[in-house]
This record gives structure tokens, sequence and C-alpha cells, in this order.
């Protein structure tokens, strides 16, 4: 019997049977030849991939103490800050206060206006012209009561009058600071609500007004607004002959040997 003869007496269902238990051999030894190279890799990439996830942990850890080291050094500086913030704003009052003395910022406060005029009167034939003028020694009096009474800032025409303002008689006008001021002479002062009152009850005041409005008839006005404003010293600060002291440096005692 030929071959073929024999393939026609195979049934046909172990045909088909055959043909797929030889593809299922295929597939099996394909998988097996699959899972080696797999497995294989696993082993040889764990121990890598362990060693960088240990070093960035390594990495964080050391981060993490460096950003506490920071915040350390941050809320020392912020603590040694609030020190330095205190001592500028000391030096920022000591400041203020000092421009303050020095009359080189405005003011505005109560007080009260005084206005000293020539007098209207003729000069009497035995008498000196002079003295029914409005002069220095008129105002800087005027400016020696209102200090006395409680007046804590001054203007003579708009000038600020500060600690080294001087008052000189230039011909008709009348030299303050370095502004030349004519008449009338408007004095402006900031004080106390009773400033006023006080100014009237100073006996040198008194005689002030006794002497000169009375005798000559210099004009003496008042006024009392409800608030005045003096303005800031436009002058030089500067000084151009004075040098302060050098401090005496301390003598160190001496050892006996």
């Amino acid at each position: 019997m030929t071959v073929i003869g024999r393939v026609r007496q195979i049934p046909s269902w172990q045909l088909t049977l055959g043909a797929a238990l030889l593809g299922l051999g295929f597939l099996i030894a394909a998988q097996l030849s699959s899972e080696g190279p797999r497995v294989r890799y696993t082993t040889q990439e764990r121990s890598p991939l362990v060693e960088t996830a240990t070093g960035l942990q390594s990495q964080q850890d050391d981060l993490k103490t460096r950003i506490l080291d920071l915040r350390s050094q941050i809320g020392a500086i912020e603590g040694a800050g609030e020190g330095s913030a205190a001592t500028v704003k000391q030096l920022n009052d000591d400041l203020e206060k000092a421009r303050l003395a020095a009359g080189l910022i405005p003011l505005h406060g109560t007080g009260i206006v005084l206005q000293l005029e020539d007098s209207l009167q003729p000069v009497a034939a035995d008498a000196n012209d002079a003295d029914y003028l409005v002069g220095s020694r008129d105002i800087r009096t005027v400016i020696d009561d209102l200090w006395l009474a409680g007046a804590e800032a001054m203007a003579v025409n708009d000038e600020r009058i500060t600690p080294t303002s001087s008052l000189v008689d230039i011909g008709a006008s009348i030299l303050v600071n370095s502004a030349y001021l004519a008449p009338p002479y408007q004095i402006t002062a900031i004080g106390p609500d009773d400033l006023y009152d006080r100014l009237v009850a100073s006996p040198d005041f008194i005689d002030f007004v006794r002497s000169r409005a009375e005798a000559y008839g210099i004009r003496v006005s008042f006024a009392e607004p409800g608030s005045v404003d003096v303005p800031a010293f436009a002058g030089t600060v500067s000084l151009r002959y004075s040098r302060p002291v050098p401090s005496a440096s301390p003598v160190a005692p001496s050892v006996a040997p």
C-alpha cells in the first residue's frame, strides 16, 4: 500500500488533533524561551535600581537636613533683625527729635499770633526816631517772653526761629536768619491752649508793653486762631567754623611693678 493510501486511511479528526498538539508545542516552547531572558533581565537590573533608590533617599535626607539648618539660620537672622529694627527705630526717633529741635520740620497746632507795628505818634522834639519803630530788640523780647510762657515753636513773618537764629537791625528792616523782613512783624507761636493768658500775665511782657506801647505808641495786637502753622527752617545748617571737641581718651591706670 502506498503512502498516499495510508494517509487517506487516517481519520480526519486525528489529523486535526495532531496539528493542534503540534501548534501547542510550538507555543509552549516559545513561552519558555521568552521567560528565561525576562528573569535574567530582572535579576541583572535589580541591584542597580536598588542602589539608585538608596542614593536618592540619601540625597533627600541630606536636603531635609539642609532645609532644617537653613530654617534655623533664618530664625537666628530674624531674631537679630528684631534687635536691629529696634535700634533703627530708636535712631529714627532721636533724629526726628533733633530735626524738631533744629526747626527743620514744619509744625501745626494751637497757638497765637502777635503783630508789632511802628508807632503812628509824632516824634517828640527831644526823642529818637528809632524809639518809635519796631526793632530787633522788641522782637527778641517778645520771643523770649513767649518761650517762657510755654511756646514750643515760633516764626517771624514765616521765618522759623531756631536756636541759631539771629535778629539784626538793617536800616528800616530786620535781618532774621538770612532773610530781610519788613514791618509789620507777625510772630506766630505754637503752644498750649492758655499761651495767651500766660503771656499777658508775665511781668516782663507787661513791662515791655508799658515801655514800648504806652511810652512810644508801638502797636501790639493779638489773634487767637483755631490753629497756626509754623514753617520749617529754610536756611543752612552747615557749620563753617565750629568743630566738635574730641573726647578725651581714657588714661590707662598705671600698674605698680
